[in-house]
């Protein structure tokens, strides 16, 4: 029945604290045809709608009264029945300092204010991929047997990138903190896959890179970065150290399994 869903069957949370733009969220929802559209105006009255409603996807402003969005989105991902919801944040909000905790605990988009009403219909439309999810990494492959290293320093952050993988069919992920450990787990285990963060303590994602190619009995393994690291100059490091695909954060299912797709029918 998942495969079937479209954003028709959508059930939405709107958390705004304006009036104004509360209405908006729900106007420009019913115009996209979503299923149901609720509304809510501070934090603690969405956690308790979402235990009663049991939300498809959580749109939130950043600054609520009672707390900000990502205290919101993180309050759910430590709440079991709530841990897997997808959270989009709609907000002006530009700062990387206040965004990147957000994009770290896993949302399925940033959507700023104001907003193109396409915009929300591509953030929907990945909301529902994301749902439905579904492999098609190519003939030659079976995902349930491929060995996959997740390794980013945010406990957080993992367990959202190894939810989208288990999405995609991808069962067996081992997961490692920062790049020293997944560096030493590569020495103990043969892997399919590493997707990794940039920035970590201990070794980065870039050095992580740099070892597998160059010391590594694997050194052709694919390596996807996923990453909120918006310079330049750091991701053209990365892409020389020789990673095989870079996505950003938040990232869409589709987008993941379409560099998946490349990445390991190429290996």
């Amino acid at each position: 029945m998942l495969q079937e869903l479209g954003i028709e069957q959508l059930n939405c949370l709107v958390v705004e604290p304006s009036l104004a733009q509360g209405r908006l969220m729900l106007r420009r929802l019913e115009e996209l045809g979503v299923g149901a559209a609720h509304w809510e105006r501070d934090g603690a009255a969405a956690r308790a709608a979402m235990e009663r409603l049991e939300p498809d996807l959580v749109l939130s402003a950043f600054y609520l009264p009672d707390m900000t969005g990502t205290e919101l989105v993180r309050g759910m991902r430590e709440h079991p029945a709530l841990e897997a919801t997808p959270f989009m944040l709609v907000s002006s909000e530009t700062s990387f300092s206040m965004l990147d905790p957000i994009r770290q605990a896993g949302v399925v988009a940033i959507l700023p204010k104001p907003f193109a009403a396409a915009d929300l219909r591509r953030a929907l439309d990945a909301t529902v991929d994301h749902i439905r999810g579904g492999s098609d990494l190519g003939p030659e492959l079976v995902p349930d047997e491929l060995e996959v290293l997740v390794v980013d320093d945010s406990t957080m952050a993992r367990k959202h990138i190894a939810r989208v993988l288990r999405g995609l069919g991808l069962e067996r992920i081992t997961e490692a903190a920062d790049g020293r450990e997944a560096a030493e787990r590569i020495e103990q285990q043969f892997f399919d896959l590493v997707v990794t963060d940039y920035n970590m303590p201990e070794m980065d994602g870039e050095h992580l890179v740099r070892h597998i190619r160059e010391h590594s009995s694997q050194g052709a393994i694919p390596i996807l970065m996923v990453t909120s690291e918006g310079d330049a100059s750091r991701l053209a490091a990365v892409q020389q150290a020789g990673v095989s695909g870079i996505c950003d954060k938040p990232f869409d299912v589709g987008t993941v399994r379409q560099l998946l797709r490349q990445m390991l029918n190429e290996a």
